[in-house]
């Protein structure tokens, strides 16, 4: 499902342009740099997401959005206007289709999140509660504590390898605790649940998750392989 995301969604863009530059002349068949394109750079993409989940659902959305607008604004070349019409809904037709495909593709693999998950290469992702933009990132060889989806300094974001963590326990908080992190996290809500306790290069991180048992054992797991 991800292949068909990064590579399928482009390859029906390119079939639909070739097929409408058939009915042209020679020039209309470089609309296809478009289609083409996106497939080359949604190899590339491929390649390096293919076991980061966090990525599937953007690129599903800006390839499937991209794909139902070129494809209704392309006919323009033979003078052929009424698909032009149809640009908006295609466009969010397009955008819903591929984020669904790539939904389905994230439920498949992370629904249940099952300790099997700790032996692949996948990059599993927890989010902080209380903390909307904060997220654990536990990979193949790291671990990550950002506070942003899309950290732009070193102050929001945070990497270990797993041979630096030296303890992980889990702790209930009351809601009451006032959490310090050595990360930018904009606006923490202190709120009552399970969390982790991540010892790691001489830092201590207490990190609210509602998932707290499974982040240890993966974790845990983890460690033990790498």
């Amino acid at each position: 499902m991800v292949a068909v995301t990064y590579l399928g969604i482009p390859l029906v863009l390119l079939g639909i342009v070739a097929w409408i530059s058939t009915k042209g002349s020679a020039a209309t068949w470089i609309g296809c740099v478009v289609p083409a394109g996106m497939l080359v750079f949604g190899w590339i993409l491929w390649r390096r997401h293919r076991y980061m989940p966090r990525w599937w659902a953007g690129v599903g959305g800006l390839f499937g959005g991209i794909a139902g607008l070129f494809a209704t604004l392309y006919p323009l070349v033979l003078g052929v206007w009424w698909p032009a019409l149809m640009a908006l809904p295609a466009l969010i037709v397009g955008l819903v289709a591929g984020l669904a495909l790539a939904r389905a593709a994230d439920r498949a693999l992370l629904v249940p999140v099952v300790p099997e998950l700790a032996e692949t290469p996948y990059e599993l992702v927890f989010r902080l509660r209380g903390m909307p933009l904060a997220a654990v990132l536990l990979g193949a060889e790291s671990v990550t504590i950002q506070g942003h989806p899309f950290p732009r300094s070193e102050e929001q974001s945070r990497s270990y390898p797993l041979a630096a963590i030296t303890g992980t326990f889990e702790v209930s908080l009351s809601g009451a605790e006032r959490l310090k992190f050595p990360i930018a996290i904009p606006h923490p809500v202190a709120t009552e649940g399970p969390a982790i306790i991540l010892q790691a290069s001489g830092d201590d991180w207490v990190l609210p998750s509602n998932q707290a048992p499974t982040l240890i054992e993966l974790l845990d797991r983890r460690r033990s392989i790498a």
